[in-house]
């Protein structure tokens, strides 16, 4: 099933994707991270369409997490990027973004007047259903809702800024965006080893990999994030990104106004955002239209 938060009618509404419309889940559940919480609900069968896909506007499938948690360097095909002398690492990179950093689908990713060097990462982002904390990582999968698709993306100069982190870089209102939907697990009958990851700008293939290469699969990944910090309903977890960013060419390949990045993950779909200059006063660039 593929479920969806979006805007219609000038409200905010979830529900899931039933030919080729959209339900309304909102009166009954108010929102999917609530859905989500409740393991009843999530055999639901959902209405008919109450509105087009042409009628609403995508927002991140889950709008409100708790705790969004990104995972840097995770794919094994790194090492042309960080060069032959690059280790494995023992422990998962991670670090925190906000949720005002992501846009949904169809919406302006922003560049801000700070900096010219707005990047992508295309990424499979985990979304939890079940709570849990110091989760066995034989059990961990059964604590997945299911799996959207994600752009991280990065400011690369500010990511340089500290010497220790690189929380500045990575959380630019709209510099990154998620979606266009949530498909919940049962979908995924072969499991996760196999998914493969695509990122294209303005149609060229930038990013090509698939899950079989992650250092950390997603087991492991809720496992070991899940021994530090408890796990809820509607949290997020980017995965990491393949070889082939921006910053990764020579010379870099920045994104500029009017280029469009589309994130294709196998099972999920594809999420597309074209990029816009944010205005230096903080407004926003002038969005497409629902």
């Amino acid at each position: 099933m593929k479920l969806i938060t979006y805007r219609a009618a000038g409200k905010r509404r979830f529900g899931a994707l039933v030919d080729g419309g959209v339900s309304d889940l909102s009166e009954r559940y108010g929102s999917l991270k609530n859905l989500l919480s409740n393991e009843k609900a999530r055999s639901l069968e959902p209405s008919r369409p109450a509105f087009r896909l042409d009628e609403i506007r995508f927002l991140p499938p889950v709008p409100d997490p708790e705790k969004i948690i990104c995972v840097g360097v995770n794919y094994a095909h790194r090492d042309a990027e960080y060069g032959r002398d690059f280790e494995a690492p023992k422990y998962p990179s991670v670090f925190p973004r906000f949720p005002g950093s992501f846009v949904g689908h169809g919406e302006r990713l922003l560049r801000p007047p700070e900096s010219q060097q707005l990047d992508y990462e295309g990424e499979i982002a985990i979304v939890i259903g079940k709570p849990g904390r110091r989760i066995p990582e034989k059990d961990a999968e059964s604590h997945i809702a299911g799996l959207t698709c994600l752009n991280e993306g990065t400011i690369r100069d500010w990511v340089r800024h500290g010497k220790f982190n690189v929380t500045q870089g990575k959380n630019w209102d709209a510099s990154g965006a998620i979606g266009p939907w949530l498909v919940t697990a049962d979908e995924f009958k072969d499991g996760y080893a196999g998914l493969r990851l695509i990122t294209r700008v303005n149609g060229e293939v930038r990013q090509d990999d698939t899950t079989a290469h992650l250092m950390f699969p997603f087991a492991f990944l809720i496992h070991y994030i899940s021994t530090w910090t408890t796990l809820r309903p509607g949290d997020v977890i980017a995965t990491g990104t393949p070889a082939g960013a921006g910053a990764r060419f020579d010379p870099p390949r920045y994104l500029e106004p009017g280029d469009v990045v589309e994130v294709e993950v196998s099972g999920v779909g594809v999420l597309s955002n074209a990029v816009a200059d944010e205005a230096a006063s903080g407004a926003a660039s002038p969005r497409p239209a629902a």
